[in-house]
């Protein structure tokens, strides 16, 4: 008897486990790109009126006009391989659910033309330009600040002598 409680036991907790590990899934296809605007979820598309293309958020995609037909890519077609995302103004395209936004183009570049910014968009993560500006400004400070204990060391050493 004590045998078929142990087991039973044994199986309850078993089953328990694998429950609860199934329930603590968490999906992470899908995420805005450090570059997007921040402040929104349930988003599926951004408009980039500067370069007339969108990005599909669920698929990490751009979305962009070659000669007639719309490509989808996961880097900018070449000409804008140097626009700088984190700079640049998204449009957010909140009441859009299809999976082709393009379908509202002539709207899109009517309303959101080339320079348009709506007010300051704040990115969901930092600039890799800003990063780097923040790493070489605390080496500057370190390296004048070693200068000046070696300029204090010399002196020291004259000193001594």
């Amino acid at each position: 008897m004590k045998t078929f409680k142990l087991i039973s036991f044994g199986i309850l907790f078993l089953v328990s486990g694998f429950t609860q590990s199934q329930v603590s899934v968490n999906v992470t296809i899908g995420s805005p790109p450090p570059w997007g605007p921040a402040g929104y979820s349930n988003i599926e598309y951004y408009y980039l009126p500067d370069i007339e293309a969108y990005f599909d958020i669920r698929a990490s995609q751009f979305i962009f006009l070659s000669g007639k037909k719309w490509i989808r890519s996961r880097y900018l077609p070449a000409q804008y391989r140097n626009y700088n995302l984190y700079k640049g103004y998204k449009v957010v395209l909140k009441g859009y659910h299809g999976s082709r936004p393009y379908t509202y183009f002539k709207n899109h570049r009517e309303k959101y033309y080339r320079g348009y910014k709506a007010g300051p968009q704040r990115t969901i993560g930092r600039s890799p330009e800003m990063r780097h500006e923040n790493d070489n400004r605390g080496l500057n400070n370190r390296k004048e600040g070693r200068g000046n204990r070696d300029r204090e060391n010399r002196g020291r050493g004259k000193d001594r002598n």
